[in-house]
C-alpha cells in the first residue's frame, strides 16, 4: 500500500518521468486493445465510415497512449494532447457514472464491470494529471472541444451512443455526456499556462 502511496505521490509530482511515461503507454495502448474488442458488436453494426465515432473509450486511452509516445520521443503533441487527456476525463468519468448508476438500480455487480468501473477511474485520473501540466495551443483546445461536442451529436442526435448497461440510461447518459463535455472544454482552457513538457 505505501509503494502504490509513493508511486501516486510521484505521478502526481513529476508526471513526464520517463520511467513513469513508458509503462503508461503501454498500458494505455494494450486497454485500448481490449476496448476496442468490448466494442466489436456495436462496431459490426456500424458503418465503418462511422467508426470513429463508436468506441469513445478506447480511442480516448489511444489518443492519450499516442500524446505520451510522442512526448516520450520528443514532439510536442498539442492536439492529440489536448484530446486524449479531455477525452479520457469526459469517458472516464462518463462509464463510472453510467455503471454506478446501474448497479443503483439494481443491475448485480459483475466482475467485469466492477474491473471497468475502476480502469475508468484511472483514465479520467491520469488524464487530469498530465492535463494539468501540458500548455496546449489555443487551436488544439478548440479542436478537442469541437471534436467531444461533434461526439456527442453523433451519440444522442444519431443514435451512436455506447451501448448501456440497462434500459432507461438514455437521458442520464445524455445529460452526463453533454456536462462532461463543458466540464472537460474549462479544464483545458485552464491548462493553457502550463509549460512542463519535457520527459525526465
Amino acid at each position: 500500500m505505501r509503494l502504490l502511496a509513493e508511486l501516486a505521490a510521484e505521478l502526481w509530482q513529476r508526471p513526464w518521468r520517463s520511467s513513469l511515461v513508458w509503462p503508461l503507454v503501454f498500458i494505455n495502448l494494450a486497454g485500448s486493445g481490449y476496448g476496442y474488442y468490448w466494442y466489436r458488436l456495436q462496431l459490426a453494426e456500424t458503418p465503418v465510415f462511422l467508426w470513429p465515432v463508436v468506441p469513445d473509450s478506447p480511442l480516448a486511452t489511444t489518443l492519450f497512449g499516442l500524446a505520451l509516445l510522442a512526448a516520450a520521443l520528443g514532439a510536442r503533441p498539442g492536439l492529440l494532447a489536448a484530446l486524449g487527456c479531455a477525452t479520457c476525463i469526459k469517458y472516464g468519468l462518463w462509464a463510472v457514472g453510467v455503471i454506478t448508476h446501474s448497479w443503483v438500480s439494481g443491475v448485480p455487480f459483475g466482475l467485469i464491470e466492477g474491473m471497468l468501473w475502476v480502469s475508468h477511474w484511472g483514465m479520467a485520473l491520469q488524464g487530469f494529471i498530465f492535463l494539468r501540466v501540458c500548455p496546449l495551443p489555443a487551436w488544439a483546445v478548440l479542436g478537442a472541444g469541437l471534436w467531444m461536442i461533434f461526439n456527442d451529436y453523433m451519440d444522442y442526435g444519431r443514435g451512436l451512443h455506447p451501448y448501456l448497461y440497462m434500459g432507461g440510461q438514455d437521458q442520464l447518459a445524455m445529460y452526463l455526456a453533454f456536462g462532461l463535455t463543458a466540464v472537460a472544454v474549462l479544464l483545458l482552457i485552464r491548462s493553457w499556462s502550463c509549460n512542463h513538457w519535457n520527459v525526465h
